[in-house]
């Protein structure tokens, strides 16, 4: 049946990286995803590939702005429509930011657009998708964030891009402790260094110094963060809430 057999969840930045491995492993363990992204040709072959090797029609593609608070109405409003119900939400989607030389030296209008979009669009996704939720008795929400909330230097050289994450966790801890009476659990994920394309936006020698100081000795594959989030969308972690999942081979233990 799998792990997450009768379960909805609605996935963000599903078109590639995390978000696909996200979706790809929500699907395999039996629940039904409405993936958004803003990749649309990526999404529709993501869709469309998943459905043909499942042999279903459990996985559904929207074309999705975060920060569009209409946009969520209507996300969530679809994965009602197809779907029935909504069990699962993860914030994964998030713009890493301008890399500069200093880390005080932000543009900021660049800066304004990366902590708008990655903590409200987190901030507008719960808001979109919390009764909902609560009809489920067992919701699940999970906040995709970044070791970079916790140590310096693996944003990449971008401030406003670590100062969001770090806003993601306490985001997580507040409306956990708001909804844990409604059965609607909150918990945040942090992923140390991935092997995604967002990588691209960041100076290799940066990302050379990131991955000296990983414990572990390599990077992270997408699927690595993606069954630490299968774990706390699942009623598996049903006695977790507010709580934070390092996935960072090591990084942040030093």
């Amino acid at each position: 049946m799998g792990r997450l057999a009768n379960k909805v969840a609605i996935i963000t930045g599903g078109s590639g990286g995390i978000g696909e491995a996200l979706v790809k492993l929500f699907a395999q363990e039996g629940a039904r995803v409405l993936a958004t992204g803003r990749n649309e040709a990526r999404l529709t072959e993501l869709v469309s590939d998943l459905n043909r090797q499942l042999n279903s029609k459990q996985v559904f593609g929207v074309t999705h702005d975060i920060t569009s608070e209409s946009d969520w109405a209507n996300v969530v409003a679809t994965a009602v429509e197809v779907f029935g119900q909504l069990d699962i939400l993860v914030n994964n989607a998030a713009i890493p930011g301008r890399a500069s030389e200093e880390p005080w030296d932000v543009d900021a209008e660049n800066a304004t657009t990366v902590l708008t979009t990655n903590i409200m669009g987190a901030i507008l996704g719960i808001k979109a998708a919390m009764p909902e939720l609560k009809k489920s008795g067992a919701g699940s929400i999970v906040n995709v964030s970044s070791a970079a909330a916790f140590v310096g230097g693996v944003s990449g050289g971008s401030a406003a891009y670590a100062s969001s994450k770090a806003a993601v966790g306490a985001l997580s801890r507040e409306i956990a402790l708001g909804v844990a009476k409604d059965g609607v659990r909150v918990n945040t994920v942090y992923p140390g260094l991935v092997r995604t394309p967002i990588l691209e936006n960041f100076p290799q020698e940066r990302i050379a110094r990131t991955l000296s100081k990983i414990p572990m000795g390599f990077a992270a594959d997408p699927i690595d963060i993606a069954y630490g989030v299968l774990y706390l969308a699942s009623d598996e972690s049903r006695f977790m809430t507010g709580a934070d999942l390092v996935i960072d081979g090591g990084h942040t233990a030093q």
